[in-house]
């Protein structure tokens, strides 16, 4: 059996030309997670037209963005806030509510670990359950989040596996939240490749819990991590008035608004990537299930969580791969994930079929 190497993210393509002597350019990314269908074509023609309002300072409070999201989220303008990126969303977040003890759902995205652990906070996790397919027994969490916890952190849907709570869950677990004064941070950045964003998304609950907030960004739907843009969504407006009174000034800069006030408004193009990524991920689910030596999990997002059967590791498979061109996420850095699993995002359709050829050979 190999060893396990270095897990690459979906965004090291220098280190993969580095290491396996690939062109970069020759990389099919399929760790990274974004659209296939590249950026809106709205979004195009904005850019060559405004590219001068880069002359201009942004508007202060964003207030033309704000209306946009406002119209794309169906919730008030007032209960909205933008950012250079969820990331930065993330840290001044959790910079004003500076949790003692947060319970982080695992396995997921480090950057909160890492956020919790620089304004001197401690975390545990808990470990959704491959018996269960990475489902959340929604009552076991529950006996777990007490008086003691203050703050609650999730990915909907998760990363790496996929799963989801639905908005009938996520409204019983802010029920509880609530009576135990626990701060909840949804991190909705896959929901809108969801089969159906209104069953899980959190956005209707807004107007009846004021301890929570969403995060969002562009990067994955938008296919736009350059950009740097992101928002977040939030019931209270005493909390948004102080996360705004500790927020740098024009930390999105010109073009990123103008950019986020096309695309959130290009409904042709948000229509077209849903209907192809669902149909996509079913298809790529359907093949991948006919293989005994493989198992798959109920995906939610643009990505797909394979389990490894028949001996091969991860990084094996990985390797396996990238001699093909093909850059899939091998898992085994995630915690909680004990056994040999990947992860592949959704591209096009060509590229998923060689692909899945590799893993069902």
């Amino acid at each position: 059996m190999a060893e396990k190497k270095q897990a690459f993210h979906g965004s090291d393509l220098e280190k993969i030309e580095e290491i396996y002597g690939i062109k970069k350019e020759n990389i099919i990314p399929f760790g990274g997670n974004v659209n296939p269908l590249g950026i809106s074509p709205l979004l195009k023609k904005s850019m060559g037209n405004h590219i001068e309002a880069i002359c201009e300072y942004p508007d202060r409070d964003y207030k033309t963005l704000r209306s946009t999201l406002s119209m794309y989220c169906n919730t008030p303008m007032k209960h909205i806030i933008v950012g250079n990126g969820a990331t930065e969303l993330i840290s001044l977040t959790l910079n004003l509510l500076r949790p003692k003890n947060a319970i982080l759902l695992s396995p997921t995205y480090s950057e909160y670990m890492r956020e919790i652990s620089l304004v001197g906070g401690s975390y545990q996790e808990y470990f959704l359950s491959e018996e269960n397919d990475f489902r959340l027994d929604l009552e076991d969490l529950k006996a777990h989040l007490t008086d003691d916890v203050d703050l609650f952190a999730f990915c909907n849907p998760n990363n790496p596996t996929s799963s989801a709570l639905t908005t009938k869950e996520i409204h019983n677990l802010l029920k509880h939240c609530k009576k135990h004064h626990i701060f909840v941070l949804i991190d909705e950045t896959y929901v809108e490749f969801a089969p159906d964003v209104q069953t899980v998304t959190a956005v209707s609950l807004v107007n009846e819990f004021d301890d929570f907030m969403i995060l969002r960004g562009t990067s994955k739907f938008f296919a736009s991590p350059g950009l740097r843009l992101g928002y977040g969504i939030c019931g209270s407006l005493a909390f948004l008035e102080k996360l705004n009174a500790v927020k740098n000034p024009w930390t999105i800069n010109t073009l990123a608004a103008l950019a986020g006030e096309a695309m959130f408004m290009d409904t042709d193009y948000i229509k077209q990537t849903k209907d192809y990524i669902s149909k996509e991920r079913e298809r790529c689910l359907t093949k991948l299930k006919k293989c005994s030596k493989l198992k798959v999990y109920p995906a939610y997002a643009n990505f797909i969580l394979v389990r490894l059967l028949d001996g091969t590791t991860s990084f094996e498979m990985f390797e396996r791969c990238i001699k093909e061109g093909f850059m899939i996420r091998d898992c085994s850095s995630f915690e909680g994930l004990d056994g040999e699993y990947i992860r592949f995002c959704i591209r096009l359709q060509e590229e998923n079929t060689k692909l899945l050829d590799i893993l069902t050979v």
